[in-house]
């Protein structure tokens, strides 16, 4: 399962860095995106995965039989401030895209 999830966010850690190095502002935004959902894994996974474990205490057991809701919070409000970010972006991606007529990130269309 380790195996598996790191290689989740190998995948999505490298193709978020690789649309961050394209030329066009929508496959850049995408690339923040991806990034993103790649941390939100990485703190999730961090905070380790629980089977059966109980979110809230109960009298007279001890702590290592719950699980930790800080790391679900954290990803929680990630998710959250990323989709808002992501909205700001695309709006801001139209806004140059009207004012500029191009996509390219530098405003310049033409052969690299």
């Amino acid at each position: 399962m380790e195996l598996v999830l790191a290689l989740a966010i190998g995948v999505l850690g490298g193709s978020g860095v690789w649309l961050l190095l394209r030329p066009r502002t929508f496959q850049v935004v995408m690339g923040l995106t991806l990034l993103s959902y790649a941390v939100n894994l990485f703190i999730f996974c961090v905070g380790g995965l629980r089977l059966g474990a109980d979110p809230v205490l109960r009298e007279g057991a001890g702590l290592i039989e719950y699980a930790d809701p800080l790391p679900q919070a954290l990803v929680l409000t990630a998710i959250v401030i990323g989709f808002a970010t992501t909205a700001l972006f695309l709006v801001v991606l139209l806004a140059s895209r009207g004012f500029t007529g191009s996509d390219h990130v530098d405003g310049k269309d033409g052969a690299p």
